[in-house]
């Protein structure tokens, strides 16, 4: 493949019944599955193939199916003689893939640690307490002055912005009334849109320290090893390979924001002229156009689009 490439790994609300069919046939594909269904006690791939959708969208299955599909999709690619990329980076649950994908973190024990950090995250603030919404067409410190207006008004309440995905594209989460209070403020500010979203657990912000402190103790008795690839964690927006420090982000980012745009473009700067994205759907390759407009962006969500990316890297060796 022509010039220095990222990979990048998608996180929850990308998952879908029937993703990634067009590999579904692949033996080392199925395998992984398989493997990631004796550690869940499930079928992932009924799941995947059937369904239903709200088994599938219960935060407890989607992180650890996930990361099952996008590990065994990147497993697909090295099979078949792709190249390792210079970084690694994954929005979200996509860091736990890009760290078993990357040799940091064996995949049974990330299948189990996801499952628990699911469960984490799900019991840390009552059903129906928490929400999340997208902020469109409001510049970065309008969406913190939003969230520090509703926070003055809302006393007790808490909402932040959490996920910087690209410009003009900021989420929040904190307490339902919280989070639609400010959504109003958004519109009022001029966002071109403010959408709630269907996600009931109020990731990255500060309601989510219960579910940071549990996933502490369960990180004790997991080994983190160096990449073989840096990883570029959403926490820091900084290239890392130290075990220790890698381990304590992964604490870190369940309260903090997922820092996308800065880590996109700080791979950029360092040398990355393509994406690819490894997972289901095309979410990242969209956002990380509208960072980087001119720097290539593939997904690998078709076994088509995987064998047209190996052809180009054999006719540039």
């Amino acid at each position: 493949m022509k010039g220095q490439f990222a990979v990048i790994f998608p996180g929850q609300g990308v998952q879908q019944v029937g993703m990634l069919s067009s590999y579904a046939d692949d033996s080392l594909f199925r395998t992984t599955i398989e493997e990631a269904s004796s550690v869940l006690g499930f079928d992932v791939q009924a799941m995947i193939n059937e369904g239903p959708a709200e088994a599938l969208n219960k935060t407890e299955n989607t992180q650890p199916v996930l990361l099952a599909v996008s590990v065994a999709l990147w497993r697909v690619w090295r099979d078949r003689g792709g190249d390792l990329p210079v970084f690694m980076a994954g929005h979200s649950l996509g860091e736990y893939s890009a760290l078993v994908c990357a040799e940091a973190m064996d995949f049974s024990s990330a299948i189990t640690l996801v499952k628990h950090r699911g469960q984490y995250m799900q019991s840390a603030v009552a059903e129906n307490d928490g929400k999340m919404a997208a902020i469109l067409g409001l510049d970065d410190n309008v969406v913190d002055e939003v969230c520090q207006k509703t926070i003055r008004d809302l006393q007790g309440k808490v909402v932040e912005a959490v996920n910087f995905n690209a410009p003009g594209q900021v989420v929040i989460a904190g307490h339902a009334d919280a989070v639609l209070y400010a959504v109003e403020q958004a519109k009022e500010k001029g966002a071109k849109k403010a959408i709630p979203l269907p996600v009931g657990v109020p990731s990255h912000c500060k309601l989510m320290k219960p579910a940071a402190e549990k996933l502490e103790k369960s990180l004790e008795g997991i080994t983190i090893k160096v990449p073989v690839v840096p990883i570029m964690q959403n926490v820091s927006a900084q290239a890392n390979s130290d075990p220790h420090q890698l381990k304590q982000n992964l604490v870190l980012q369940l309260y903090h924001p997922v820092r996308w745009v800065e880590s996109v473009k700080n791979m950029c700067e360092s040398g990355v002229e393509r994406f690819v994205e490894c997972g289901p759907g095309k979410v990242l390759s969209g956002l990380s156009r509208r960072i980087v407009r001119r720097v290539p962006i593939v997904a690998l969500e078709s076994a088509n689009a995987m064998d047209d990316l190996l052809n180009e890297q054999v006719a540039t060796i």
